[in-house]
């Protein structure tokens, strides 16, 4: 139960992080990304803040043989970059490029309630599932049999 409301407790100040740094912002997001035109540096400073909290606790975390709310750390098998993973990466930044938005602050932004981020959000959703849909549809397809360059 301490997991949770930890878990809990992070997710409150995280979201109180986004929306205090502008995150939730679609063009300030896509003023910051748009280095080759009219730039907005400011969400720099955020990321910076970002990178200065996490590095010293991580470096922290590291040194620790468990965590201190779980048995043991997760096991992370898949390491290397490969095309999946690279297309997934281009294929998020294009579309936080276009929106403004990512998945953590459009969820903060839903406390606004406007139609553009209930239907990001729907959208966000729909994709996910239809990705998880389409993943599964592929593991339990029959597989070609035999050479049929041969025949």
């Amino acid at each position: 139960m301490s997991a949770l409301w930890t878990a809990g407790v992070a997710g409150l100040l995280f979201a109180f992080g986004l929306g205090l740094g502008g995150m939730t912002d679609p063009a300030r997001v896509q003023g910051f990304l748009d280095v080759t035109g009219s730039w907005n540096p400011t969400l720099a400073f955020v990321m910076g803040g970002a990178l200065a909290v996490h590095a010293p606790l991580s470096w922290l975390i590291r040194r620790r043989k468990t965590p201190v709310l779980a048995p043991a750390f997760p096991n992370v098998s898949h390491t290397q970059l490969d095309r999946r993973l690279l297309g997934g990466a281009a294929l998020f930044g294009v579309g936080w490029g276009l929106s403004g938005y990512c998945p953590g602050p459009v969820l903060v932004s839903l406390a606004g309630g406007t139609g553009t981020v209930l239907l990001f959000v729907a959208s966000m959703f729909a994709g996910m599932w239809l990705f998880g849909w389409w993943e599964r549809s592929r593991a339990t397809a029959p597989q070609p049999q035999g050479d049929l360059s041969s025949s």
